[in-house]
């Protein structure tokens, strides 16, 4: 019987172990690096994961139990990426920029036992300690010596290590067994948990993979490549890229609370070459007062999260980095679209190129997307009918955690959709016009917020722009950008912004009718906890005038 089992062929489940394979063999001894802290080659990172998983175990982690981890973007945070799937448990991933009261529900609604936790979080902890009656075991993470007792944690991470099995031997299981959860920072409600499988996972690695390395040139991600996430790792997986970094086997940066002037330096003392953010720390990065001294050419850098707009594209083109856009959501795992240049548009001028690095653009391997009216019913691919986006991919989330009428309006006629409005044109290209919330309906005509931040960022005196529908007794709603002027620019006003577009409507790029009556100026722009313009947040503000 043991001889016939052993002659079997091997099914070859998806699991995230199998990821590690191909870097041992192509690059065992390339860098995983953080900050100015410590590095480690491919070889010992496998030997911490190992020793990790075998720590979790000893420390009465089993198949199933849920793990979380609270830190900033780590070495240790990529070892549990493999760790505490790789043994069957669940990686809960804390978003430590939500409200303390937040943070207590998540990590007690995914019935988390054990915590992973920077020391810097140790007050946030103290405060909701009450409000966890599941867990049962904290390990402090932290660059400097600490006393885990005064703390009442299990030990300190780095001195369990040092007492972990480098060879421990991970099962093989289901590839359909849960392995991260994480939950959505929406704006109204409770935060919502969404969950991915390791075959959910290694197929998104995959994919992207393939769409992020298929380019020619520019705008790849290659094993040439030296990989800085600015984006949290607690967001999306940190869009899924550390998985695919680690799978290439390229050297990683790690650069732990974001600070300009750190990853800047980081930039220039490790050759960064490929990252990933949010429009509002691209935007952070080129504000900087390093900035101006540090070289940002060939920088290529996915843009997501929000609207990336032409205006900030201009100024990040002019500093020679290759910006383009990626397009997904946290129920997407996340990434569904890529913007990448096509060969016939690579020698263009560098500034023709800031609309085309802008588009929300093209499914990488195995998306299927859709645009559909509100019957499900396919629109045409003419880049004027807009409709919403609906999407089927093998690494979708299945559902929000222990939410099933949530679950069933997610994938309502058997998509998933994604509440945002957009167009398609016959290349096949997605543009997002809008999220179905944010959408503008004043007299009977449709006015996109997206389009007309889009325009206003094009102004030189704008460094950032949001534009809301207020109610509006006569037309149902108006337009109201508000607007954040850059630094010598506080003699621009009203009259000007409002004149800047009322030229593009007189060109016939946007209806008449989208200028607004007003503009409002303000130091800042509401965001959410990973960076997003709050406009649900906004509208409350100034509604109430």
């Amino acid at each position: 019987m043991e001889s016939a089992s052993l002659d079997q062929p091997y099914a070859y489940p998806l699991l995230i172990k199998q990821l590690l394979h191909t870097p041992l063999v192509h690059a065992p001894d390339q860098e995983i690096v953080y900050r100015d802290v410590c590095r480690h080659s491919y070889r010992e990172f496998a030997g911490r994961v190992g020793r990790l998983g075998s720590v979790l175990k000893r420390l009465g982690v089993g198949f199933g139990d849920t793990v979380a981890v609270a830190d900033w973007d780590s070495h240790r945070y990529l070892e549990s990426y493999f760790a505490v799937p790789m043994l069957g448990a669940v990686l809960m991933t804390v978003n430590v920029r939500l409200s303390p009261e937040q943070i207590a529900y998540t990590i007690d609604h995914c019935g988390a036992e054990t915590l992973l936790i920077n020391t810097e979080f140790l007050p946030i902890l103290d405060a909701i300690r009450a409000h966890l009656p599941k867990l049962k075991r904290v390990v402090l993470l932290s660059d400097e010596a600490c006393d885990p007792a005064a703390a009442g944690a299990v030990g300190e991470y780095e001195a369990l290590l040092q007492s972990g099995d480098p060879a421990c031997q991970f099962p093989d299981f289901d590839e359909n067994t849960c392995a991260t959860t994480f939950y959505t920072t929406g704006t109204t409600g409770l935060p919502k948990g969404v969950f991915f499988s390791h075959r959910q996972l290694v197929l998104h690695t995959l994919a992207t993979l393939g769409g992020a390395a298929s380019a020619p040139t520019v705008q790849r991600f290659h094993r040439g490549d030296v990989y800085m996430p600015i984006t949290p790792m607690f967001h999306v997986h940190a869009w899924g890229l550390p998985y695919v970094a680690t799978l290439l086997g390229v050297k990683q940066v790690y650069p732990g609370r974001y600070v300009p002037d750190v990853l800047l330096a980081l930039r220039a003392k490790e050759g960064v070459t490929f990252s990933h953010c949010v429009p509002t720390i691209l935007q952070m990065l080129l504000a900087a007062p390093a900035a101006k001294t540090t070289d940002l050419a060939g920088w290529k850098m996915v843009i997501g999260g929000s609207a990336f707009t032409a205006g900030l594209a201009a100024q990040a083109v002019a500093r020679g980095m290759d910006v383009f856009t990626g397009y997904g959501m946290s129920e997407t795992c996340p990434i569904l679209t890529l913007a990448q240049l096509k060969p016939e548009e690579l020698d263009l001028p560098p500034e023709q190129t800031v609309p085309l690095r802008c588009r929300t653009g093209l499914p990488i391997p195995l998306v299927n997307l859709r645009i559909v009216d509100g019957n499900l019913n396919d629109l045409p691919h003419d880049d004027e009918a807009q409709g919403e986006v609906v999407v089927r991919a093998p690494w979708l989330t299945q559902g929000y955690l222990n939410n099933p009428d949530a679950s069933r309006d997610l994938w309502h006629g058997g998509w998933l959709h994604t509440q945002d409005i957009g167009r398609i044109g016959p290349s096949g290209s997605l543009q997002i016009t809008d999220r179905i919330k944010d959408v503008i309906k004043s007299g009977g005509e449709w006015i996109s917020s997206l389009e007309i931040e889009t325009l206003i960022s094009q102004h030189p005196a704008v460094a950032e722009v949001a534009v809301l529908g207020l109610a509006d007794p006569r037309w149902g709603e108006r337009p109201l950008p508000v607007v954040v002027l850059r630094p010598g620019s506080e003699g621009v006003g009203e009259a000007e912004i409002i004149a800047h577009l009322r030229g593009f409507a007189e060109a016939g790029r946007i209806s008449r009718f989208a200028v607004p009556e007003h503009v409002r100026f303000a130091d800042s722009l509401e965001k959410t906890s990973v960076g997003k313009i709050n406009k649900r947040q906004m509208r409350e503000r100034y509604s109430a005038g």
